[in-house]
């Protein structure tokens, strides 16, 4: 009777303790979860250049493991990435940027102006340029046939496009600020990137074993890839284009730059690279400077679309290759949610996910056939 009483009177005590330890924890979870928004909404005016600062750090960490490997500390390796970066990035962009929407107005004006007085048949220079002047001509003639039709079909949207070019050129501006931001948090991330990679790896590894670290290896190869294979391109043509075209002297050459950056970067828009450069050499041809005109001709059809057929074949072989669908939906997606830097940080994201999703199939794959070998082991 006693035993039966003493379990009695230690039923409720059990009870008591069992919901007061439900009660800490969960105080201790609204807390967490308290802190957690706390932090993000100290963190959230700082997302974006965050985000976009680790897409930087992530796609050249080679040239800071090149730059450490020689022998300089992580903190001066860092420190000489973001001087390059400055001069070669920030600098211009801060002179060119401010007045890009006024060229991006220009743009349109001229490319209006060039369509109309541009020739249905191509010129002689066109088809008598060795191995290329038969296709070039065949170009130009299609893109006469087109002409009117073309104009047809986007004159009810003629203006939004235009609007819609000279938002993009102003959204561009405004995120100077945070771009010399995202410069700095790569900076960070350049000089204490080791360590943030060796805490992520432990945290993975205590969430879900090695499957989870080979994730986080899988989302930065996938990142590098597009950093290097759409970014990189992109950069690479629009500075090309940019470079053309001031050394022909066409006018806006820099908003025309920007521009094939953009539709480098955004895939789907890619065509219109080669119309810009075409464009630009009717335009000199229609002034009467027809060595510029074939100067023009000859740069695009090069270097500009050199770059693209051979540069980002190679610079996406050295990342993890996203799917196609993935990046026009990140380059658009990204721009309509973040801005102009969403152009960068909107593929890096999905490419993350991407990358994450690869590495917990191919891990799961394994474990599967880890079992099924275990099984065949024990039957025999």
């Amino acid at each position: 009777m006693a035993d039966e009483s003493d379990r009695q009177g230690a039923a409720p005590e059990a009870s008591h303790a069992y919901t007061l330890l439900i009660a800490e924890r969960a105080a201790a979870l609204l807390l967490l979860a308290l802190l957690l928004y706390g932090v993000g909404r100290v963190l959230e005016p700082f997302a974006l250049a965050i985000a976009f600062g680790a897409f930087i750090a992530i796609g050249t960490w080679p040239a800071r493991d090149a730059l450490v490997a020689r022998g300089l500390r992580p903190g001066l390796a860092s420190m000489l990435l973001l001087v390059v970066l400055i001069l070669a990035v920030a600098l211009p962009a801060t002179l060119i940027v401010p007045d890009l929407g006024d060229q991006v107005v220009a743009v349109v004006q001229l490319a209006r102006n060039a369509l109309d007085r541009l020739s249905p048949t191509p010129p002689a220079w066109v088809t008598d340029l060795p191995l290329v002047g038969a296709n070039a001509g065949r170009l130009w003639t299609q893109i006469g046939d087109m002409r009117g039709n073309l104009a047809e079909v986007i004159r009810p949207y003629s203006g939004a496009i235009a609007s819609m070019l000279i938002s993009l050129g102003q959204a561009a501006a405004a995120s100077l600020l945070q771009l010399l931001l995202s410069l700095l948090v790569a900076a960070m991330c350049w000089t204490g990137g080791d360590a943030i990679v060796a805490q992520l790896r432990e945290i993975a590894q205590r969430l879900g074993g090695q499957t989870a670290v080979a994730s986080i290896d899988a989302a930065g190869g996938a990142v590098r890839g597009v950093a290097w294979g759409v970014v990189g391109t992109g950069l690479i043509q629009g500075v090309l284009m940019g470079i053309g075209l001031g050394i022909a002297g066409v006018p806006a050459a820099v908003a025309l730059g920007f521009l094939a950056m953009i539709f480098s970067i955004s895939q789907v828009l890619g065509p219109l690279i080669i119309v810009t450069w075409l464009g630009a050499s009717a335009w000199l041809y229609s002034q009467g400077d027809t060595g510029w005109a074939i100067f023009m001709f000859l740069w695009g059809l090069v270097p500009i679309s050199g770059s693209d057929n051979i540069v980002r074949p190679l610079l996406i072989q050295r990342g993890s290759a996203m799917p196609l669908g993935l990046i026009i939906l990140g380059v658009f997606g990204g721009l309509i949610a973040f801005g102009f830097l969403g152009l960068f940080v909107g593929p890096a994201l999905l490419a993350v996910a991407h990358g994450l999703l690869r590495a917990w199939r191919e891990g799961g794959a394994k474990a599967a056939a880890a079992v099924d070998e275990r099984r065949g082991a024990c039957d025999s």
